[in-house]
């Protein structure tokens, strides 16, 4: 069993939040990568290589969708029961620093971006930190962002603390 170190999850963030680590590979939407590197860093146990559509890894120049595609994760933090493990709760009030949220922006279903939660504002609200456009510390419903729109979905996950 491996224990889920929050902290070091949002060290990541911050320190990578406006750059790219020359360790991982890089994409042109980067979101959901910089993500998974975050809950790497932070004890996440990869699983899965070398089957693309199963678990959630990065190895030998190659990747799970779920690494490197936010619809993918999505649906790998809802379902998985080992390994990476996280539980859907009903607002963003019952994040946690180094928590998730997937983001529909057009409401049809499809998730389309990924954050962490790195912080909270002076409300107890998230803010969060991203990539393919890099932000830190950004509230949580990226209403400010030209992706957001009236339709947008939320869903909010808590990373489990420690993994089987």
């Amino acid at each position: 069993m491996s224990i889920y170190n929050r902290q070091a999850a949002v060290d990541y963030a911050n320190t990578w939040w406006n750059s790219n680590n020359p360790a991982y590979p890089v994409f042109d939407v980067d979101c959901t990568n910089y993500i998974s590197q975050c809950l790497r860093a932070g004890g996440a146990p990869m699983r899965g290589y070398p089957n693309r559509n199963k678990g959630w890894w990065i190895r030998g120049g190659t990747w799970s969708f779920s690494w490197s595609t936010s619809h993918a994760l999505r649906w790998y933090l809802e379902t998985s029961r080992t390994g990476l493990q996280a539980v859907k709760v009903a607002s963003a009030w019952e994040l946690k620093l180094g928590d998730v949220i997937s983001y529909d922006f057009q409401g049809d279903g499809r998730f389309d971006h990924t954050t962490i939660v790195t912080g909270f504002n002076e409300n107890g609200e998230p803010l969060v930190n991203a990539h393919t456009v890099f932000a830190r510390q950004r509230n949580w419903r990226y209403t400010t962002s030209p992706a957001y729109s009236d339709d947008t979905r939320y869903i909010f996950f808590h990373i489990k603390d420690s993994f089987t």
